[in-house]
Parts: structure tokens; sequence; C-alpha cells
């Protein structure tokens, strides 16, 4: 029995278990393809499942720097190109197009791992020249997206930035983070690492359908507890708060972080950049074509009346009185719960190259 439009209705032509509902070309791209049903019926159902690729891709540096004043690091690492999870309203879906590839459905089943990422890593902090801050992961594609759990790109970079005792912050949506709890709590207890989830639905039909192979929401909730109990400071990020969609969860998404161990909220709001906003008004007709209209118009009315407003200080927040009022509802259960805005100060004073064989000891070592 078919479920009705505005209810978990699915257009039929959407591939199944992915979140974009076609393969737009790129703003680079000088040709656009268009898929058109000719009448013989094979052409549109060929494509309702699609197999993930993985590629390798072997960049000779690791560490992106960015100088962006809204955002609370200057340097990251990132273990994939692309992700599986298939977040529809994903800010990092552009990247893809530098690739000459689709931010729509390729972002999500054309992945590039960096098998290398732990030697590059091991090498850059050994430079003489590099001076410690935190690293974050999570804040482009997820580092636990579901190919992590063999290839382990993500472990071998933590142990390294274990082994210098260099800090770490990071942000996944993938319940695969409590297989390193040992290294995340011991990171953690030593004032090196913090963790967030982020958990965007308690509704496991809405989560599905935004970020459809992303963990479940209990078993989010299950890796904050996890990693609390191992001792790592973490916390929940509520990205993004998508108004007349999930917005109306932000009290119980809370205190279900807070009761599973979270030390910490954050909250931000749905940003549609470059060819993210296309992709993500095709999905909302597709799945919620009653809900279309409003949604968006509540988007625009947080971007100043545009669809995304870039500016640092307001891309993240959004402006006007529902901005306000999204952030005075995360503030309020932050403070029902006792939870901090944000996680803890980490340590970068513990930073020390481990020796490698051959290596001349220094007094440092000596004592």
């Amino acid at each position: 029995m078919d479920q009705k439009p505005g209810q978990g209705w699915r257009s039929p032509e959407a591939p199944r278990g992915r979140g974009a509902v076609s393969n737009r070309a790129g703003r680079f791209e000088a040709t656009t393809r268009h898929r058109i049903d000719d009448g013989w019926g094979g052409d549109v159902a060929s494509d309702r499942r699609l197999v993930t690729e993985v590629a390798e891709d072997r960049t000779r540096s690791i560490i992106a720097r960015n100088n962006s004043p809204d955002i609370g690091f200057d340097r990251s690492v990132n273990p994939y190109r692309g992700c599986e999870h298939g977040c529809i309203y994903c800010f990092a879906r552009p990247t893809h197009a530098f690739l000459g590839l689709s931010p729509g459905l390729d972002f999500e089943t054309r992945i590039l791992a960096r098998p290398q990422a732990a030697e590059l890593l091991d090498r850059a902090l050994r430079a003489p020249r590099y001076r410690p801050d935190v690293i974050a992961m999570g804040t482009n594609t997820d580092p636990y997206q579901p190919i992590e759990r063999a290839r382990r790109i993500t472990r071998a970079v933590l142990e390294v930035l274990s082994a210098h005792r260099h800090p770490v912050s990071l942000v996944t949506k993938g319940a695969l983070v409590a297989r390193d709890a040992d290294l995340l709590g011991e990171m953690g207890r030593a004032g090196l690492a913090s963790a967030a989830l982020s958990l965007t639905s308690l509704d496991n039909r809405l989560s599905r359908r935004m970020e459809p192979r992303a963990s479940a929401p209990h078993a989010r909730l299950r890796a904050i507890e996890t990693l609390a109990r191992a001792g790592c400071p973490v916390g929940v990020m509520l990205a993004p708060l998508i108004p007349a969609l999930n917005d109306h969860e932000i009290e119980r998404l809370v205190q279900a972080a807070a009761d599973a161990g979270a030390s910490f909220a954050a909250h931000i709001v749905l940003r549609l950049p470059r060819e993210v906003a296309g992709l993500f008004r095709e999905w909302l007709q597709a799945s919620y074509p009653h809900r279309a209209a409003r949604v968006m118009r509540q988007v625009r009315e947080l971007h100043g009346g545009r669809d995304y407003d870039p500016e640092w200080g307001r891309r993240l927040t959004g402006e006007g009185v529902l901005a306000a009022l999204i952030a005075r509802r995360v503030a309020a259960a932050r403070k029902r719960h006792g939870l901090a805005e944000r996680g803890p100060e980490l340590r970068r004073d513990l930073f020390r190259p481990p020796p490698r064989a051959g290596d001349q000891l220094s007094l440092d070592n000596l004592f």
C-alpha cells in the first residue's frame, strides 16, 4: 500500500537507499544530462539501486587549512572525499564538482579514500616549523562513514595523533566512533580529544530519509554513552535544524543526548550552498511535497530572503526572528540539562613527536 504524500512518501523514480534524487551536473561542467522516460520502462528503473565505488586519492598533503573567522579551528584532516551517508543537506556536496563529479548521487556513491593519510600526517607533524593546534575531523565528510569499518583510515589517523600527543576534535553521524573509544577515551582523559555526535531527529523514518546511510538515532545515542563512559568529553550537534521539518524536536534531542552522557550541545541551521540548494529542493518536493513550500519559505526567512547567506557570522546560525527563536530554545534546553555551549579547551602543550628508530634522543626524551 502506497504511503500518502507528506507522510514519508517517496518518488518511485528515486534511487533506493540514497539521499539525492538525481545526479545533477556540477557547476564546472560544460554540459548537463537529463533522464527522461521514453515509455519503455527500463531507463528509470535501472538505476534505483546504486553500488558505492571507492577509489584511492594519492594526495601528497593531508592537513587542510582555513582562515574562516566563524569556526573554532584553522586546520582539519579528512580521510575521505565524498560520503556514503548520503545526507541530502550536506554542505560538502559541492566539493565533488572540483573532481568533475556530481554533487548529487556521485557524492554519495563515488568515494575517494586516502590510504596514506596517517603516514602523511605523521610526516607533517614532524616538520620543524609545525606548531600544534586542534585538528578537526568530520568538518567536511564523515570520518566514520560505512567504508571506515574496513578501511580503518580514521583509526590510523587517531593512532598518529595519540602517539604525537596532539589535540583533536571530531564530529560524526557514525556510531562506528564507539569502536575507537579506547583511543579517544585515553586522549580525552589527557585533555587531548573531544567528540560530538550529530543528531538531527529521533524519528527513524525522517532520519533515514534525510541521511539514509548514517547510523540510526538510537545507535548514535549509544555511541555518546560509550565515549562518555570511556572518558572522552562528548557532546551533541543539532545539525542541521530545518524549520518545519525537524526543529520541533530540539528539546527532545537535547534531553536524549544529556541522558546518554553528553556534556555540551550546539546547533547549526540548514545552509544550502551552491548545488545543495537545488538538490535539497528536489528531495523535499519528492519526499514531502505538501510541506515543501512552507519549509523553503522558513529557510529563506533564516537567510535574509535567500536560500543561503554565505556571510561569516550568519551562515551557521541564520538571522532574524526565527533564527533567534531557535537559538533561545537550544540555549534553554542546554541550561535545563546543565550542558555547556561548547566542548572543553584542548591542550597543546603536551605535543611531542615520538622518536623513530635511529633518531638521536633529545633532552626532552631523557626526562
